[in-house]
């Protein structure tokens, strides 16, 4: 099953992933648990484009973001071979990357706004949010910002049997496709 990485338990969405971990655990079926990070895709897509450059909450805290690509990777590895993966967590995250890593990769200023104010867009300047959307991203705003989500584990490079995509690379790419 497909969880949420361990360092984002404070995250607004992380107890539905803990409660339905449990009750895979206590089915007595055979189970393996991927813990994903967030996506380096996400990362970059939650940049806000200005004027004058990128803005977002995220200040200097940095995210251990993975590429979607190595995490379909990983899951194809663990389905092809359960039997070796049985009763396993792995914890599936990347390199540590900032939104200010990401700017500079675009050539722009990154500029950071303050939560309150990133809260007030999501509620009245986004249109088409579902109602838990906001929340949502508004804890993975403060877990980024106040570097709850920067930690590595080798679970990831381990499963895969090579290094990981550049999540920086991932991330740059998802801001400039968002770029207006």
């Amino acid at each position: 099953m497909s969880s949420l990485t361990a360092a984002g338990d404070h995250l607004g969405f992380a107890l539905a992933h803990r409660a339905t971990e449990r009750l895979v655990r206590a089915s007595g079926l055979p189970w393996t648990i991927l813990r994903n990070g967030l996506y380096a895709e996400l990362f970059g897509g939650l940049l806000l484009w200005g004027d004058d450059g990128v803005e977002s909450p995220f200040g200097e805290g940095a995210l251990a973001a993975v590429a979607r690509e190595d995490l379909a990777e990983a899951a194809a590895i663990v389905a092809a071979n359960p039997e070796r993966h049985g009763g396993r967590v792995y914890d599936l995250v990347g390199t540590p990357i900032t939104a200010r890593q990401v700017a500079d990769q675009l050539g722009v200023p990154h500029r950071t706004i303050d939560l309150g104010e990133y809260r007030r867009r999501l509620l009245q300047d986004t249109p088409g949010l579902l109602p838990f959307q906001p929340p949502m991203l508004a804890s993975i705003a403060t877990g980024i910002r106040h570097s709850f989500l920067d930690g590595t584990n080798p679970d990831l490079a381990n499963l895969l049997g090579h290094p990981t995509r550049n999540p920086l690379d991932t991330a740059v790419a998802a801001a400039s496709a968002a770029r207006p």
